[in-house]
């Protein structure tokens, strides 16, 4: 019983001290230079085009709730969200207005009464533009975490902060394009939204933002 209850102190041990080496707050000077290549990368992606795979965890359910698709950016600021699976909808963040196509009821939504998709857009078009650094709306820390780099933004308006906790960006090591966004609510149930067979600066046509 002693060497079994040794083995599980030690195993925890080790688990612990890979969670703390997992990730590394970032030094100024390292904040800096990752800004700094983010802002380069940023200043060159003129499209994207992108698989993505968005997993909501609650507590209330024993599975994740997956649900598959594809995004669409384009400079300066337009962002397409197209989920075809398990339900086909789509999502058009454009200016100030938000479209929504679910299997062919439509609505538009003003971005400028709704503060919460209005942050989340801005969020991610200034992820992508490399400019989201300087946003005074949310406490920002920066971590080196395995392969890449991880930025946590916490809302500082209250109100805000009874919808999402924080947000999560993950980052590639490569590249400095983003991989990965997480978004916790208060609950501490999550959704996490994770980039794949990224291309970068193809030819997307203005329609595709057309609904």
């Amino acid at each position: 019983m002693k060497v079994k209850l040794k083995f599980f102190i030690v195993s925890v041990s080790i688990l612990f001290v890979q969670q703390l080496h997992a990730q590394t707050e970032l030094t100024p000077s390292e904040i800096n230079q990752f800004k700094a290549q983010v802002a380069e990368t940023a200043s060159q992606t003129k499209t994207i085009v992108s698989d993505f795979v968005q997993k909501k965890e609650m507590d209330f359910l024993q599975d994740e709730a997956i649900s598959e698709g594809e995004l669409t950016f384009k400079a300066p600021n337009l962002i397409r969200w197209e989920y075809k699976k398990p339900y086909t909808y789509q999502v058009i963040f454009k200016g100030d207005e938000l479209f929504v196509n679910e299997e062919g009821n439509k609505k538009v939504i003003d971005l400028r009464s709704n503060k919460l998709f209005k942050s989340f857009n801005s969020l991610l078009v200034n992820s992508i533009k490399g400019t989201m650094f300087d946003d005074e709306a949310f406490e920002i820390s920066y971590f080196k975490i395995e392969k890449g780099f991880r930025v946590d933004f916490i809302p500082k308006d209250k109100r805000m902060r009874r919808f999402i906790a924080s947000f999560q960006l993950t980052f590639s090591e490569t590249d400095h394009q983003v991989t990965q966004l997480k978004l916790i609510e208060p609950s501490n149930d999550f959704t996490v939204i994770l980039f794949d067979n990224k291309q970068i600066n193809v030819s997307v046509l203005d329609s595709v933002f057309k609904m």
